[in-house]
């Protein structure tokens, strides 16, 4: 056995607990990736139900800060996950300390706020869109002349389009502020978009490194609505995209799997977005689509197994499924299971409102042209059905 061997991180065999902090819905999928390996599932989540806590083996309920609930996960579990970014960096180092964390706390840390992001995305070498640090009202006042009309962000807790205020003039930036509470904000210009990329990488305990399909995203009122992959762009820039969410997968140190958003702008360049520390959305195709999952990947990186092939089967079109469509009730599946290379996936949740995440449906074809043809037919027909009750 060589050195190198003998340092990395034992392998947790199947039939250990693994930890998972956060019940949502990417709880959920990951949950029923390592329960289809053998491995056991114990969530931490505030809420009484759940999608992760519904499906995993114990459900623990307490706060992400709770003492006893943190020392309950630590006992049990021989390795602890997040399914979110925003989970506590002081929670995961204080499970560092009794078992394996996978992400890191200093990995998330830097996601988590939009300044930081920012901060090292440009230090990785990787061009962000053209912005300014927003700390208080008084760095309103000039220097933001350039960066208008642009987006007022707030610098931690936002998501899906929340905490975030767009501006076309100087005059609004104010009120934008105060309504986001006057914390600390990133102001960004604005940018005419071709359009927007994403590519989930992952990154073994080993060190080893490997990507996903660069998956073509398109979005509707802040919220991802359909993925198309492979992304139709030229291989060059499908490869630059790999190529740059693996160089942060390395310089951040990372271990697990994260997700590099990437605009595309009319003139061809590349922009970092955002770094999401954790499967994605936007890789939801992966579980019908791919050898293996990135929730798959995700448990294989946390036990320190080898890492998975990540070969698309063909071409995939995902779709998001919102509370909207259950204005009349439960929609009718059958718009989208009659295509017959079509998956459903819904995320039990018992409350369905306009712009809740229920669920998604991915639709594999021999082309992306028929993938995506048949995704929005399914869509539609399923928004009309919606639409009698309004």
């Amino acid at each position: 056995m060589t050195r190198a061997a003998r340092e990395l991180p034992r392998m947790i065999e199947p039939g250990a607990f693994l930890g998972l902090l956060g019940g949502g819905q990417l709880g959920r999928m990951f949950t029923m990736a390592a329960q289809s390996m053998g491995y056991r599932v114990m969530v931490l989540d505030p809420g009484a139900d759940s999608p992760a806590g519904s499906v995993a083996d114990a459900h623990v309920q307490a706060d992400y800060l709770d003492a006893q609930g943190l020392r309950t996960l630590a006992s049990h579990c021989a390795a602890v996950t997040t399914e979110f970014e925003n989970v506590p960096a002081e929670s995961l180092r204080f499970l560092s300390e009794h078992c394996r964390v996978s992400p890191a706390a200093d990995s998330v840390a830097v996601a988590q706020d939009r300044i930081r992001e920012k901060q090292f995305l440009a230090s990785a070498g990787l061009e962000v869109a053209p912005y300014k640090v927003i700390e208080s009202a008084g760095d309103l006042a000039e220097g933001v002349a350039h960066l208008l009309p642009g987006i007022l962000k707030r610098s931690r807790l936002g998501y899906d389009g929340k905490g975030q205020i767009r501006a076309e003039h100087a005059d609004q930036l104010g009120g934008a502020f105060a309504h986001l509470g006057g914390e600390p904000c990133v102001l960004e210009r604005r940018l005419a978009l071709a359009l927007e990329l994403s590519c989930v990488v992952a990154r073994g305990l080993d060190g080893r490194t490997i990507a996903w399909p660069v998956a073509e995203n398109e979005h509707a009122s802040g919220i991802l609505d359909v993925s198309i992959v492979p992304a139709r762009v030229p291989p060059g820039l499908a490869a630059a995209a790999r190529d740059a969410a693996l160089a942060v997968a390395e310089r951040l140190d990372y271990r697990g799997v994260l997700c590099v958003e990437f605009f595309v702008l009319d003139d061809g360049r590349l922009l970092a977005n955002e770094i999401a520390p954790r499967p994605h959305n936007s890789g939801h195709y992966t579980i019908d689509a791919c050898v293996t999952s990135q929730f798959e990947q995700q448990a294989r990186a946390l036990c320190g197994m080898p890492l998975g092939d990540t070969a698309l089967h063909g071409p995939a079109v995902m779709v998001n499924v919102l509370g909207d469509l259950w204005a009349c009730g439960e929609p009718r599946w059958e718009h989208v299971l009659r295509i017959p290379r079509a998956k459903l996936h819904l995320y039990g949740k018992r409350e369905a409102r306009p712009g809740r995440k229920m669920g998604h449906y991915t639709v594999l074809a021999d082309s992306v042209e028929e993938a995506l043809r048949a995704a929005l037919d399914a869509r539609e027909a399923l928004r009309n059905d919606a639409a009698v009750a309004l």
